[in-house]
């Protein structure tokens, strides 16, 4: 607008200076150019100092112009070549700030275009965005590594409520002895590294998932997952839940490949509010990597499993599963002698699963979930089997599940069951098998609500309850050993407060119960308060 302005002007000032010189009509009036100029003003094209200098020259102009013809000729083209000097000195500056703008912008360009061919230069490390609590990820090059986990510390006291002990049961109600414990809750530690890119149109993942305790271990059965031993010079126990690769796109859907989470009972245990925290300790006196929390009290625990699986592309909120898995042994967990075992699986195990999200627009929002298994075990030993009969050396075991979770405002609910054929309780295929062969069913459920009191403070309670049943010809009490396990359940609250986005602090209680077949008086009872932190980083 400027330059236009300057250009208007110059174009004013050198159409009066030629008029005065000849180049218009010389018998033009002095009130035809005080028109001109008013003209120039009213459209804009003149400031309001330009009109009044001009116009004060012109009136000196026509006062001289008879008596100074000739001198005055000459003052007026030297005002035009001025005016014309001007406008070109204008223009060029106006030119020299064009150019040098576009240089800048161009400048600017070139390095934007040098940052980001940096951002993907394989030699260059950077981070992404960082969220907290949601890990650290560093881009190097096309390859993006996250590192991510949680660590987690709980003082807890457990109080036996008295029974008899029970062969299965989960409760300490028979110790006798209150405990002290500074252990792990439901989860251990976790440090968890991923590695993903893109490659040949195919998202690629390697994913390691280390979780050690805080509490001594002791070899055992169940590795890490023993029981604790509190003794000078012990370590802590490591255990390599994950290890797996993932291929595919959400075209054509997932495989993973490796050792993860199973499908049965995988949503049961990832909705208990329980993972963060204790819930029933199963063993506080000598803590292990982990508590119970409410495996065994409503689900079975799913278990970190070898796997070849396959995951679809979520349609519309709906997504499924499938895969085979590393088959399992069948295992006495009882002891005395109560359940048949086996150690030959000529297929392996298989699981499926189906999901569906939705929200509605009134802001209810729902997950819902179902899973199977089936896995064939062979060469079945007990001592009601005969050697010679070959009748109950075979069974396929097999189990369902069905659950949902609710959430609306301030309110979340959850509802769960299960039911299975040979499955056993409290771990898969433990107990799932009498003495002679026949399978035993089970079934469990729990329910859960949650309510947020303020967006940092919630408050969580749940029930829930796991049923193991005799199989036909079964023998369910052993002389001089405890009584089979027939019911675990528990009652669990806890109030939870979100210190910063990392920290979480709680305050939890428990009351846990075992029933064992045999009667009213085969029980035992426990109550346990535990305070402690979760970290998520």
């Amino acid at each position: 607008m400027r330059l236009l302005r300057s250009r208007t002007s110059a174009f004013a000032i050198t159409l009066l200076a030629s008029s005065a010189t000849g180049i218009l009509a010389p018998v033009a009036r002095a009130d035809d150019y005080s028109d001109l100029l008013d003209i120039l003003r009213a459209k804009g094209s003149l400031t309001k100092s330009e009109y009044s200098t001009l116009l004060s020259r012109h009136h000196h102009h026509v006062a001289v112009e008879s008596s100074e013809e000739a001198p005055s000729r000459g003052r007026h083209h030297k005002l035009t070549r001025a005016a014309a000097t001007s406008e070109e000195s204008a223009v060029a500056r106006a030119q020299d700030a064009a150019t040098r703008a576009e240089a800048s912008a161009e400048a600017a360009r070139q390095a934007l275009l040098s940052t980001n061919n940096s951002m993907n230069n394989p030699l260059i490390v950077h981070t992404t965005p960082y969220v907290p609590g949601k890990g650290i990820t560093f881009q190097a090059g096309p390859v993006a590594i996250k590192f991510s986990g949680f660590i987690n510390g709980f003082y807890t006291f457990n109080s036996p409520a008295g029974g008899v002990p029970i062969a299965g049961g989960l409760s300490s109600g028979s110790s006798g002895f209150d405990s002290s414990a500074v252990r792990n809750g439901l989860l251990p530690a976790g440090f968890l590294v991923s590695l993903t890119t893109h490659q040949a149109g195919l998202d690629l993942s390697a994913n390691l998932g280390v979780y050690p305790g805080v509490n001594s271990s002791q070899n055992g059965a169940f590795n890490a997952n023993s029981g604790g031993k509190p003794v000078g010079l012990g370590t802590s126990g490591i255990d390599f839940r994950q290890v797996y690769v993932t291929a595919g796109n959400s075209n054509i859907g997932t495989f993973t490949v490796g050792r993860n989470l199973g499908f049965f009972g995988g949503e049961a245990i990832l909705n208990d509010a329980t993972l963060l925290s204790v819930g029933s300790t199963g063993s506080n006196a000598a803590p292990g990597n982990t508590s119970l929390g409410r495996i065994g009290y409503g689900y079975v625990y799913a278990d970190w499993l070898p796997q070849i699986s396959y995951a679809t592309p979520t349609w519309k909120g709906l997504q499924g599963k499938i895969g085979i898995f590393q088959p399992l042994d069948q295992f006495n967990y009882a002891g005395y002698g109560y359940s048949g075992t086996s150690t030959q699986h000529s297929s392996p195990m298989i699981q499926g699963e189906a999901l569906y999200d939705f929200a509605t627009k009134g802001g209810l929002k729902g997950h819902l979930w179902s899973s199977f298994m089936i896995q064939h075990v062979q060469n079945i030993q007990g001592a009601g089997i005969v050697a010679s009969n070959n009748s109950h050396r075979g069974a396929t075991v097999e189990a369902v599940d069905v659950g949902g979770k609710l959430s609306y405002s301030k309110f979340e609910a959850l509802a769960y069951y299960y039911y299975g054929s040979g499955l056993g309780t409290t771990g898969l295929m433990f107990d799932g098998l009498a003495t002679n062969g026949h399978k035993r069913t089970s079934e469990g459920y729990y329910v859960q609500g949650v309510y947020h009191i303020t967006p940092k403070l919630r408050l969580v309670g749940s029930y829930g309850a796991s049923n193991l049943y005799h199989a036909t010809g079964d023998n369910m009490y052993i002389a001089g050993a405890p009584p089979l396990a027939r019911r675990n359940s528990s009652e669990i609250g806890a109030l939870f407060y979100q210190l910063t986005p990392w920290m979480q602090i709680l305050a939890e209680y428990a009351h846990s119960q075992s029933y064992g077949h045999g009667g009213p008086w085969a029980k035992e009872s426990d109550n346990t308060m535990s305070v402690g932190t979760f970290l998520a980083f």
